[in-house]
């Protein structure tokens, strides 16, 4: 109980963090809001009257209570430049953003974990050595580049969907997901191709362990041994490396989306951002600190449960 006590802690300490960083980072940033929403023409008394409507003209610290405090009850406050509540515009892209990281995750374990353990069930085996040249390869290749060759590929040669028609989930979730079929797994291949090479590796050590060759000796055959004994300790280093991946699969997303056309959040993100629209800039980043901090803590719990060398 004292090990998810610390993490508990340790989530809302990193939390406030990225918090204090998210809001503090567009007070050094150059540019005015109220600025850039009048333009340049506008004169200075103009610009002022909107700053105090905005809120701009408080204390930086009373004003970065009252953002908390309404962040923490769902009030994400109101975008400068649309002046629509942020939660409206951004809420009906998380769906959009949580299914491809769902499908990329997915099809990073569905690739990555059987071609591991073909690996290492033939071990040295031409199967083996060419699936390590393959891994090298995928690796060394951005996700953005595979999404571009994606396009390409399957959009204007082959013709099996139309680069840029979105398909919204509102109107045919099955399109929907066909269109973040490949999005996904171009942001999966590269990372799957590392999952391979750490768990190939993690399973062969594994294999090799005294345990393993007691198992042998009992009479088990190599997947047996492999799949009931050296899986559960060889998939340990794996689980830690998926909670790192998060991050990385959302920064991939937000760049994905500009490949595919696709109307996500890191779009409204980059958007925000020229039009200094703090206000979803701030909630845009704290959701995704939530989510990324969420799946690691979630990760090490479950290092926990399967791991019992761990001290509570």
């Amino acid at each position: 109980m004292k090990y998810v006590t610390k993490k508990v802690i340790g989530l809302i300490i990193a939390l406030l963090i990225v918090s204090v960083l998210a809001f503090l980072a567009f007070e050094i940033i150059p540019g005015d809001p109220a600025r850039t929403i009048l333009g340049t023409e506008a004169t200075e008394l103009k610009v002022e009257a909107l700053r105090e409507e905005m809120g701009l003209n408080k204390p930086l610290l009373q004003r970065y209570g009252q953002w908390v405090k309404d962040f923490a009850v769902g009030d994400m406050g109101i975008s400068y430049y649309y002046q629509e509540p942020v939660r409206s515009m951004i809420g009906d892209k998380i769906p959009i953003n949580a299914t491809m990281t769902v499908l990329s995750f997915l099809f990073i374990l569905l690739l990555s974990f059987p071609v591991s353990i073909l690996c290492v069930r033939y071990e040295n085996h031409w199967i083996d050595r060419i699936v390590l040249i393959l891994n090298q390869v995928v690796m060394s290749i951005p996700p953005f580049f595979i999404g571009i060759v994606f396009t390409v590929l399957f959009g204007l040669l082959l013709k099996w969907f139309i680069p840029g028609e979105y398909i919204s989930y509102t109107e045919n979730f099955t399109g929907f997901l066909g269109y973040l079929v490949l999005p996904s797994l171009a942001i999966a291949l590269p990372k799957a191709a590392m999952i391979t090479k750490m768990f190939r590796s993690s399973l062969i050590t594994e294999m090799h362990q005294d345990y393993a060759r007691t198992a042998f000796s009992r009479g088990n055959s190599p997947w047996q041994v492999l799949l009931k004994h050296a899986m559960r300790n060889g998939i340990l280093p794996v689980l830690t490396f998926l909670g790192i991946l998060a991050a990385d699969i959302i920064a991939n997303s937000i760049v994905i989306e500009q490949v595919f056309g696709i109307p996500g959040i890191g779009r409204t993100l980059i958007s925000s951002i020229s039009k200094r629209d703090y206000p979803v800039v701030e909630a845009i980043i704290v959701l995704i600190a939530v989510v990324v901090l969420v799946l690691n803590t979630a990760v090490d719990l479950l290092y926990r449960k399967l791991d019992r060398r761990i001290e509570i």
